[in-house]
């Protein structure tokens, strides 16, 4: 049987432009010059610099051997360079996978984490054929600092042990704090030393790049000390640890192979073989199955694809230039990092913010950058790996502590107080459960309590209710929801109108605000049509959308009325102050209800009618309190 390629759902894209849309290289390779190829190099080694410690420190994060950092840096760099939509994005390990990791290898061994982004791999590329990318939308800004907040701390404080020179296991923030304070007697002298500078120095680095303020007027002199200064912080990670491993040489081959601090250890040299993920694996004398170690794994297989493509998402967003960014390539670029990279044993990887915004500061042009970085990886897993023995863990430390500091976002406390109170919610909850209990309940907990807030917001919606006057005097109270009613508040839409009935005149809905409805509400609007036809009291709907009309048309057969304008209100409330309710204005109302209908199918558009000077007005807010009238 024949395999027939077919374009995604949406994409409705044919021949080239498919082509182009889903392997974006065939797109641009061809324009590749001379300037692209200089500036990608540079680019693209200067990033090389970069990753090399960040990879060894979060895999020593994740709780892997150091090798696997490097493992997980070279090939999503390749890949991307294929299928990456954004020229700035570098894929690799970030501290927020190394520590989502760490949870699955704790008390295991390597074999998991291997799995794990085989795994993710896959339910991202199920993510893209099913369209599910939306569910990241799920996972609202507040929901998202609390997490990163709370993972920020954690790794800070995980990181304490090897700056201060400590040996003990721990999984958790609490955990961890305890074992720092039982043993903080051990405390070593020269690795807090060692690493408390290495800090020192990452920070100032940090702002080196500032001190000189260029533009395109500026002398080429002070163009070139800008350069170099903006070269020595970018380059600042390896500087210090190339730095810290020189001067451990030095005392190893001087103090016969001692130094007073920790070394990182034989990292194993090569580059990996290429084999398929381990779909089982062998934890002291017992062998674990397949269905086991997913079973291990739990929740974090869905957790960890949708935080990577969260945060991947985000940086092609920033680095777009107020461009679109197509959301599914991205996704399946990131499947595609994940899944390949499970054959060279690399862990879960993701864009790296800190490594993108050097490649962007750096001047690359095109995502032909990544291939330079992953041929700078190659070369140091094939060459410079007996060196890496010299690092010592208390720079490492440092280079972590250093990279996620920044991450702790507690500038947005102030102005989300000021704009919207009850984010602070969801962000506290998320965070304290992250710290408390654990980063993937507590994003989960975040996410379900962002949605229960949603929930009490629908079944709370503001409704005013205003006592107004048409031109002929005649009066009329108007219920104006302030939004789509749907079933979570229904009742108090019922009580509301129910209030307003009680000035015994006509009640007009104001339906401007509302775009459609669901069953529930539609068959509560029947219910209430009934009551107000029984006690002789009119109930008109004013301003109904086709789309909200769809829906209550079926259901509200009887004695429902549409008013499209004011002229028609007018006519409808005089013919009730003169003749009252009764079966042959309903029949006209019914007549006027589908000449209505039909006249908005025929226009496909609404005329908004300005509202008279309303004689009182007040608002109902959660529950609806009787007196002090206000909007």
């Amino acid at each position: 049987m024949p395999i027939i390629l077919q374009n995604m759902p949406g994409d409705n894209l044919k021949g080239k432009t498919f082509i182009e849309k889903r392997i974006p290289i065939t797109s641009w390779l061809p324009k590749y010059n001379t300037e692209d190829l200089v500036a990608d190099i540079i680019a693209g080694v200067t990033v090389g610099l970069t990753v090399m410690p960040q990879a060894l420190a979060y895999a020593a994060l994740a709780g892997l051997e150091p090798q696997y950092g490097l493992y997980s840096s070279f090939l999503g760099c390749f890949v991307y360079t294929v299928f990456g939509s954004c020229k700035d994005i570098t894929i690799g390990p970030t501290a927020l996978m190394s520590l989502m990791t760490y949870q699955q290898v704790y008390n295991r061994n390597q074999d998991y984490a291997v799995l794990l982004c085989f795994l993710s791999g896959c339910l991202m590329v199920l993510m893209a054929v099913l369209r599910l990318g939306v569910l990241v939308e799920f996972i609202s800004q507040p929901v998202t600092v609390g997490f990163t907040t709370a993972t920020s701390v954690i790794i800070v404080v995980s990181q304490i042990k090897g700056l201060l020179g400590l040996s003990f296991t721990s999984e958790g923030f609490l955990p961890t704090l305890m074992k720092i304070v039982e043993n903080i007697h051990e405390t070593k002298f020269w690795d807090t030393t060692l690493g408390l500078v290495c800090i020192a120095i990452l920070l100032l680095l940090r702002k080196v790049k500032d001190l000189v303020v260029v533009d395109k007027r500026s002398p080429k002199q002070k163009r070139v000390i800008a350069k170099c200064l903006w070269l020595l912080s970018t380059s600042r990670n390896a500087l210090v640890v190339v730095v810290c491993s020189f001067i451990s040489f030095v005392l190893h081959n001087n103090n016969n192979g001692s130094v007073p601090y920790k070394l990182t250890g034989a990292v194993r040299s090569g580059i990996p073989a290429v084999q398929l993920p381990p779909f089982s694996t062998t934890i002291g004398n017992e062998t674990v199955g397949f269905f086991d170690m997913v079973s291990g794994l739990g929740s974090s297989i869905i957790l960890v694809p949708i935080i990577a493509v969260l945060g991947n998402v985000a940086i092609a967003k920033a680095f777009a230039s107020g461009g679109s960014v197509d959301a599914t390539q991205e996704l399946l670029t990131l499947a595609g990092c994940n899944l390949l990279g499970s054959f060279v044993s690399s862990m879960p990887v993701t864009g790296s913010f800190s490594r993108s915004a050097v490649n962007h500061a750096s001047g690359v042009r095109t995502p032909m950058g990544g291939v330079y970085t992953g041929v700078l990886l190659l070369l140091a897993l094939g060459v410079l790996t007996p060196y890496f023995y010299y690092i010592p863990k208390a720079s490492l430390a440092a280079v972590i502590i250093c990279a996620v500091i920044f991450m702790i976002e507690y500038e947005v406390i102030k102005p989300m107080w000021k704009a919207s109170r009850k984010d602070l919610v969801p962000m506290f909850t998320t965070f304290s459960v992250c710290l408390l209990i654990g980063v993937e309940l507590g994003i989960l907990i975040g996410v379900a309590t962002n949605i229960a807030l949603l929930l009490i917001y629908a079944a709370r919606p503001d409704i005013y209710i205003e006592k107004s006057q048409e031109n002929n005097g005649t009066e009329y109270t108007r219920v104006k929801p302030s939004s789509s009613i749907h079933f979570p508040g229904v009742e108090h839409f019922r009580t509301a109108v129910l209030q307003a009935a009680e000035t015994h005149l006509p009640v007009v809905i104001d339906c401007t605000f509302m775009q459609t409805t669901d069953f529930t509400t539609a068959k509560s609007i029947s219910v209430l049509l009934n009551e107000f036809y029984k006690r002789h009291q009119a109930l008109f709907f004013y301003n109904v959308k086709p789309s909200l009309a769809a829906v209550l048309s079926p259901i509200c057969t009887k004695h429902f009325v549409i008013i499209s304008n004011n002229d028609e209100l007018a006519r409808a409330l005089q013919d009730v102050h003169k003749n009252g309710i009764s079966d042959e204005i309903t029949q006209v109302s019914t007549e006027l209800t589908d000449l209505t209908h039909r006249k908005r199918n025929q226009n496909g558009s609404e005329l908004e009618e300005k509202c008279e000077e309303p004689l009182l007005t007040y608002c109902i807010k959660g529950t609806i309190v009787p007196g002090n009238p206000s909007i």
